[in-house]
């Protein structure tokens, strides 16, 4: 049988924010530890993260920032959550994150149900999470939503129902995303364990080439480049 990223890099691309923005108005956005700029800015709140991104998105004339696979970040260093004496720094992102602002819907990238959600609350977390089950060809999978809205999971139950580009929510504001600047954290996920309304999403350097292996591209789906 084919790899699941085989079987997922020739399907069609699928959106999992407002479908009816193009991938023409997409911008990539480098938020790793080699970015000199993002150094420079220095911002610190989730103010000034919003600010940051919309004056790069107003200055590429576009309207979601996207990028952040297997990337190396210093942004989580504020958390206890990934920078603890406890455990190995967390700081590989293993998801995809698109910047745009709170409200946006949300959608399902798949046909599938809901596996599980949670809101994920505390500094540098989720917020409320939604995870989706997916059978394709055979593969069972799972896409994770992180940083949506309350309003997102309030009349949602296990096993609910959604067709592939179905509203699914909302972006959160940064007061219940886990102080992050609004965007969607999209995550694929093979084996899933007890996880029930989180997976991590970012992971340590040890741990890096499971969790790379565990967590394909997200772009096979989405296929933004």
């Amino acid at each position: 049988m084919p790899s699941l990223e085989t079987t997922l890099k020739k399907l069609a691309p699928a959106k999992v924010i407002d479908a009816t923005i193009g991938y023409a108005q997409y911008m990539p956005l480098d938020l790793s530890i080699t970015n000199q700029d993002l150094a420079n800015n220095k911002p610190q709140t989730a103010v000034d993260f919003e600010n940051y991104i919309d004056n790069l998105l107003a200055h590429a004339n576009a309207k979601v920032a996207f990028g952040g696979y297997l990337e190396e970040r210093n942004l989580y260093k504020r958390s206890e959550n990934f920078n603890n004496s406890a455990a190995p720094e967390r700081n590989i992102h293993i998801g995809v994150d698109l910047w745009i602002k709170d409200s946006t819907p949300v959608l399902a990238a798949f046909n599938g149900t809901v596996h599980s959600f949670k809101n994920n609350i505390g500094l540098g977390d989720y917020g409320p999470t939604i995870i989706l089950k997916h059978d394709i060809e055979n593969h069972i999978f799972y896409t994770l939503y992180g940083h949506l809205s309350l309003e997102s999971i309030e009349n949602l139950k296990v096993g609910d129902v959604f067709i592939q580009e179905q509203i699914l929510g909302t972006l959160g504001e940064s007061n219940v995303n886990g102080d992050y600047a609004p965007h969607l954290h999209f995550q694929i996920i093979k084996n899933i364990g007890d996880n029930f309304g989180d997976y991590p999403g970012v992971c340590s350097k040890i741990d890096a080439d499971y969790y790379a292996n565990n967590c394909p591209n997200p772009n096979l789906v989405l296929k933004i480049t």
